[in-house]
């Protein structure tokens, strides 16, 4: 049985229920009649005795307040807004009454867009269509809730507005039968359910319209502009208020009788066992009660985080670790010796560039990029529980299932025994999709026999942190008459991110064990964003496994933030070559791309394009990722060797978006991490450990670094893209375009100004 995305869609504007019932659906045997549904899939929602369950999505008290089910994690993104504003709208509620509450791990929550991201590869080439059918039966049949990949509109937004459509047909039918007329002559507008002449609050329903069941075909309400509808519109965001007032519970913020507070040390890449401690230094401090070690770690206990934390240090713990040590220079050498294995795989072709190159006059140019940290605001924390044969865990997770699993492994417990309580989470740009914090804490707490809170400090954060992967890359490209591009041939020498990762979560794999798995095998999510999006008639795209002796893991926007700076880089210098100014010359190759050529041109007229002249401090880039495309024209300058950035113009067109405003806060929010990658954020290495952990240290631009930033949407009524990544990767280029303007030198490495 299929999602609620994967359904065909009926004609006009209607859906029909076999296809529902056949197809999947977010409505389909979600509704409380809808017995077809099989019964392991039903809901398994708290509902209290005020609430009545609609569907899996949705809940009514009876005081009306309407309670919609996020299975997404909120990480700042607003995605506990927007979804909900999409079922809102199609039940006609009062924005005013609505509620968000995050949903228990479930079958029905399922995440197979991003799923199929993680587990396509062979089952896709081997199966075709069967191996589609597959991951997604995979993915729900084992709950697989995963957020991330700018994939939470694009996954739930048609099941949310499926959802709100069958309560407001259920609604309806309640209230005609109390008035005695046809339900189709009922409507719903701004939470009041009415016939034209009488009125009923959607509360005074719930109860009722929960034994209805729904008809043959599911209207979906028209886009009739009607002024009470919420779509489209920017509401005010549900989480701000208690954000504001202090009420939102991350994981920092559990209190739980007799918990104690714990720090942990893990010791460098690579480390084999913890070796020795100076415990007597460590029972010194005030309100510490107790150690806990594992293999490979060791925690502190305290009557609070400071003093747990000043034990650590005074306990200096020792730890074995592999030989040698991981070093940024190994890295280097791997990434290059990479290039010269036989475990390189083609991931793209088009034409025929090997003829199209022989004998010919070639443009050559490598690049290459760092490890690039999370840095989320709040470091990797977990409360928990364990007594009575129980486990209870407070953390923000991105994979929940699999973070429970790894939970009642550790704990040698059934999963049924493990609750995992969803909490929002402080950033996280791909960080909690890890388990560890929440994996030490429980078993810290069987240990200590009492409610343990573990918070890693922003030491522990850098040196435990699974970066984006390093990556070099060779790019040569042959020109032909009238400065266009020929052909193009893009090697890239990269770890396989994606896969350690999954066999780190899905798999519970060590970091080293899951960073040494995937070295002979090529990945095209390595290469994520190639090839580029211009009309080369002939080009290849090639990745290079690579072991680089560092765990990886996803980070904001993966592989296309090195793989854009790679191509728009080569752009600028190909434009160079030709003589002809960079704008200019993407257009001519955008052949087949109007909505990107239109976001250039906008970008370009709001940003006062120069045309690239030396001096002018001005640099573009384009990319297209996760449905939507993007350009970004950055102005910087130089005084007395510090870099200020005076101005950044994005242009994006993201479709039909839902809220526009967030989706505006997640593209601005990408331009900034971006250019802080670009500016620093690196992790540098040396004898396993980072060279550099305090924030102030990473060359991270600071608010008087950065002037003006103007976010503008291109109307569109395409399907809605991810807001949450795109961003990202086009600052990087289009800072260093800027640079070759001001300082007449190419940048081809990340961080541009710090590389060491």
């Amino acid at each position: 049985m299929r999602r609620a995305s994967d359904h065909p869609r009926a004609r006009g504007n209607g859906l029909s229920r076999r296809s529902l019932l056949i197809g999947g659906g977010a409505a389909a045997g979600l509704a409380i009649a809808w017995g077809v549904w099989p019964r392991t899939y039903r809901p398994n929602l708290a509902v209290a005795d005020t609430e009545t369950l609609i569907n899996g999505f949705l809940k009514v008290d009876n005081a009306g307040q309407i309670i919609v089910i996020v299975p997404q994690l909120e990480m700042g993104q607003g995605v506990s807004t927007v979804l909900p504003q999409i079922l809102a709208d199609e039940l006609g509620a009062d924005w005013r009454m609505i509620a968000v509450q995050g949903a228990p791990i479930s079958p029905l929550y399922a995440n197979t867009l991003l799923s199929q991201e993680f587990i396509e590869g062979d089952w896709t080439r081997i199966a075709g269509g069967a191996g589609d059918w597959a991951i997604r039966e995979y993915a729900i049949r084992n709950a697989m809730m995963l957020t991330g990949g700018a994939t939470s509109l694009r996954m739930f937004a048609q099941s949310y507005r499926e959802a709100g459509a069958a309560a407001r047909v259920l609604l309806c039918k309640a209230a005609a039968a109390r008035w005695g007329v046809e339900w189709e002559r009922c409507s719903i507008a701004k939470g009041i359910v009415t016939d034209g002449q009488r009125r009923l609050k959607i509360g005074e329903l719930a109860a009722e319209a929960a034994e209805y069941t729904l008809p043959e075909e599911l209207p979906l309400r028209a886009d009739d502009g009607a002024d009470e509808r919420l779509s489209g519109r920017d509401v005010p965001r549900l989480d701000t208020p208690p954000k504001v007032d202090g009420s939102y519970n991350f994981a920092c913020d559990i209190r739980l009788p007799g918990m104690l507070f714990a720090s942990i040390r893990q010791g460098p890449v690579g480390t084999v066992a913890l070796k020795s401690t100076k415990e007597s230094a460590a029972r010194k401090v005030q309100g510490f009660k107790r150690i806990v070690k594992q293999d490979a770690w060791v925690a502190a206990l305290a009557t609070n985080w400071w003093a747990a934390n000043k034990a650590l240090d005074l306990l200096d713990p020792v730890f074995d670790v592999e030989s040698p040590a991981l070093a940024s220079a190994a890295i280097d050498r791997a990434l290059d010796a990479a290039f010269e294995s036989d475990h390189g795989g083609r991931i793209f072709a088009q034409g025929d560039v090997a003829a199209r190159f022989t004998g010919a006059q070639l443009i050559r140019a490598d690049f290459s990029v760092a490890p690039a940290l999370h840095l989320a605001m709040e470091p990797p924390t977990a409360t928990a529980r364990v007594a009575d044969g129980k486990a209870e865990v407070w953390v923000a997770s991105q994979a929940p299932a699999f973070c429970r699993a790894a939970v009642a492994e550790a704990l040698s417990m059934a999963e049924t025994d493990v609750v995992l309580y969803p909490v929002g989470a402080g950033g996280s740009f791909g960080r909690r999709f890890e388990h560890d914090a929440a994996v030490q804490a429980a078993l810290i707490a069987r240990e200590a026999g009492t409610p343990v809170q573990l918070s890693y400090s922003r030491l522990e954060d850098v040196a435990s942190d699974r970066p984006r992967a390093p990556a070099h890359a060779r790019l040569w490209a042959k020109m032909i008459a009238g400065g266009r591009i020929e052909a193009m041939q893009i090697k890239v020498a990269a770890p396989a991110a994606n896969r350690e990762l999954w066999s780190r979560v899905a798999h519970g794999k060590a970091p080293m064990e899951a960073a040494r798995d995937h070295p002979r095998k090529a990945d095209g999510a390595a290469v994520s964003g190639l090839p580029p999006p211009y009309a080369i008639p002939h080009v290849t795209v090639d990745h290079y496994p690579a072991d680089v002796g560092l765990p990886v893991g996803r980070w904001r926007s993966n592989a296309d933030s090195y793989s854009c700076f790679f191509t728009e880089c080569f752009m600028d210098e190909l434009a160079h070559r030709a003589g002809v100014e960079p704008m200019s010359f993407r257009l001519q190759h955008l052949s087949g791309q109007t909505r990107l050529a239109r976001c250039l041109t906008t970008a370009t007229a709001l940003g006062g394009w120069q045309g690239g002249v030396m001096g002018s401090g001005q640099g573009v880039a384009i990319h297209a990722m996760d449905g939507g495309f993007i350009a970004v024209l950055v102005e910087a300058a130089m005084t007395s060797g510090k870099l200020h950035i005076s101005r950044i113009v994005a242009v994006a067109d993201l479709g039909d978006q839902p809220h526009p405003d967030i989706a505006r806060q997640q593209v601005e929010g990408g331009l900034i991490f971006g250019l802080a990658a670009a500016m620093g954020g690196a992790a540098r290495y040396k004898e396993g450990m980072p060279v550099r952990a305090n924030m102030g240290r990473f060359g991270l631009p600071r608010l008087g670094d950065i002037g003006e930033v103007t976010v503008e949407l291109i109307p569109s009524e395409s399907a809605p893209a991810g807001a949450g990544q795109i961003g990202v990767p086009a600052v990087a280029p289009a800072l260093a375009g800027a640079l070759f303007t001001i300082t007449g030198r190419r940048h081809r490495a990340l961080p541009l100004l710090n590389p060491e």
